[in-house]
């Protein structure tokens, strides 16, 4: 008989999500307002901004998929997989998310999905080879808690306030460059006028964009974070999920530079970050936490689960 270990809502990554929105909420809304003054549509820009959200949330799995090489595998291609995660989901008395594999040898793992009734796991062929079936095991805990998290969707819908925030940058650098939103006629201080007010739109605009995406990164952090203590109970042995974490990662030195930095892009879906040698983006503006402190938490968890009662 399979024991159940519900993954329970992580109330610190539910007050995280909902402050990261508010304050998201609260930036654009005064980029909203400079749009208006001057008389850009802001229906406009909003409607273009829905538009990819709308497509990137209701087909993110399948573009996840497709961006990172991987398919979805049937119980009969991928029979120990596919076993993994049915016992995972049992214990965890959740629905069976679709299952896939990319041909990489990046060792890593993702799930994606706007809800657990249409999210997928994926393990890259590179993974499969390294890690054994505990250690496997323990890393796709840790990808299902992300879906019964749900803080895939939000994060999708996050992203959302940075994408429209983009775009005002964009439409006002194009209207300056094609004459403005001023009067014309010889009314030199109405285009002075409106030349400042294009100018604030842009700085106010890239400001609430570089404020999004710091806020966004934040949130990743935490949500792995919450991932790892999630995915550990839910095996009910933190230390194989540590294991996992420390293979992965001094495996990551044995892949290219090149393939590491192709990876990059993919990395606030990876369980473990795929970070090439030398500072990059990856390395300052990272998606995940620190390593130690992921492999601290994790002793911490391990210590309490088997202090006696």
């Amino acid at each position: 008989m399979v024991e159940h270990h519900r993954i329970r809502a992580d109330k610190g990554l539910a007050t995280r999500m909902g402050l990261t929105m508010f304050m998201l909420l609260m930036l654009y809304a005064a980029v909203f307002g400079a749009l208006i003054a001057i008389g850009i549509s802001a229906i406009l820009v909003l409607a273009i901004a829905a538009g990819v959200i709308f497509v990137q949330y209701w087909f993110s799995a399948s573009i996840a998929l497709y961006a990172m090489g991987g398919r979805e595998v049937s119980p009969a291609q991928a029979p120990q997989l596919h076993a993994i995660v049915d016992r995972l989901c049992a214990m965890a008395d959740m629905r069976k998310p679709r299952v896939a594999i990319a041909s990489s040898d990046i060792p890593n793992a993702f799930a994606t999905g706007r809800s657990p009734n249409a999210a997928v796991v994926c393990a890259t062929t590179g993974i499969l080879r390294r890690l054994n079936e505990q250690e496997l095991e323990a890393v796709l805990a840790h990808e299902l808690s992300h879906v019964a998290h749900r803080d895939v969707a939000v994060m999708t819908i996050a992203s959302f306030l940075g994408i429209v925030a983009g775009l005002m940058t964009r439409v006002a650098l194009y209207a300056g460059m094609l004459g403005g939103f001023g009067g014309g006629g010889g009314r030199d201080n109405e285009g002075e006028q409106a030349a400042l007010i294009e100018l604030a739109v842009i700085v106010v605009s890239a400001l609430v964009y570089a404020i999004s995406f710091l806020l966004t990164r934040a949130l990743s952090r935490y949500r792995e974070l919450a991932a790892d203590r999630s995915g550990a109970i839910l095996i009910g042995r933190p230390s194989i999920l540590a294991s996992a974490l420390v293979k992965v990662t001094g495996e990551m030195a044995r892949i290219p530079t090149r393939d590491l930095r192709s990876a990059e892009h993919f990395n606030a879906f990876y369980f473990a970050p795929a970070i090439a040698n030398g500072v990059s983006l990856s390395t300052l503006f990272s998606t995940h936490p620190p390593l130690q402190r992921r492999l601290d938490q994790l002793a911490k968890l391990e210590a309490e689960m088997n202090r006696p009662a």
